[in-house]
């Protein structure tokens, strides 16, 4: 018997692996967090399963449907949104699974930040403008930051930044982000992405909260913030490509190849 701890996808089942539709196909009991999980990506289980929505549900109270499954030998598709290793409380789950001697196994998924990329129509990773992405999230009701994960903390870097659990708290995301990346900084926020009802607002950390609080989105939303989300036309192209700098898939006759490792 085992647990397989699938990622959904934001929300788009068009978005769901070949592997993740597999093993839901296969498993006698799907869990899916409903909250976050349309039906429709658990609606390939087989036949006479038993799919249980977990949004209301505790802790000890999945575990348990896990334990009765694992008892009758059945394999068990739990399917959470976007990532599991991102912010999907698989962690404890895992840690009862071990302590019962449960086998698990984790299936990837596409990320909210990935799909928000997709959706908007652009890379995240401009040369010369950003190149890298901060996932993070903010506090509020959830739990704790890690002692120096804070916002302000990650401003200073000038990355981009993937910002969970914030819709609520756009005040101060815009009062402690404005004073490292400038009131006009590009900042998108995407609700339900890849749900029927997605929307991506875009705007600026001066006016994002007021184009936010007009649509009424309160949650189930990604803020991303950095100067990569501008309409950036003046920047340098990659060397991935560039005629100039050979490399060991593309030789250029007569220039010297740069062994990858060299600096």
């Amino acid at each position: 018997m085992t647990v397989y701890f699938i990622g959904a996808g934001p929300g788009d089942p068009e978005l769901l692996t070949l592997k993740a539709q597999r093993i839901i196909g296969e498993c006698p009991v799907c869990l899916y967090a409903g909250s976050l999980v349309p039906p429709e990506v658990v609606a390939c289980a087989p036949e006479g399963a038993r799919v249980m929505d977990t949004a209301p549900m505790t802790l000890d109270q999945t575990h348990a449907e896990i334990l009765a499954a694992h008892q009758r030998g059945e394999d068990v598709a739990r399917v959470h949104s976007g990532d599991p290793s991102l912010y999907g409380a698989v962690a404890e789950q895992v840690r009862r699974l071990q302590a019962d001697g449960i086998d698990y196994q984790i299936v990837p998924g596409v990320p909210a930040y990935a799909a928000a990329a997709a959706a908007l129509g652009q890379e995240l990773t401009i040369p010369e403008i950003a190149q890298s992405i901060v996932l993070t999230r903010v506090s509020m009701q959830s739990t704790a930051m890690p002692e120096g994960e804070t916002l302000e903390n990650f401003a200073r870097t000038g990355a981009t930044l993937a910002i969970h659990l914030g819709v609520r708290n756009m005040r101060e995301i815009e009062r402690v982000l404005t004073p490292h990346y400038g009131a006009d900084c590009p900042v998108v926020v995407a609700y339900r992405v890849g749900w029927p009802d997605e929307i991506l607002i875009r705007g600026t950390l001066s006016d994002i909260r007021l184009k936010v609080r007009a649509e009424k989105i309160t949650r189930t939303a990604l803020i991303l913030v950095g100067p990569a989300l501008g309409r950036v036309r003046d920047f340098k192209d990659s060397a991935l490509y560039d005629p100039t700098r050979p490399h060991v898939l593309r030789p250029v006759v007569g220039v010297d190849l740069v062994e990858e490792n060299n600096t």
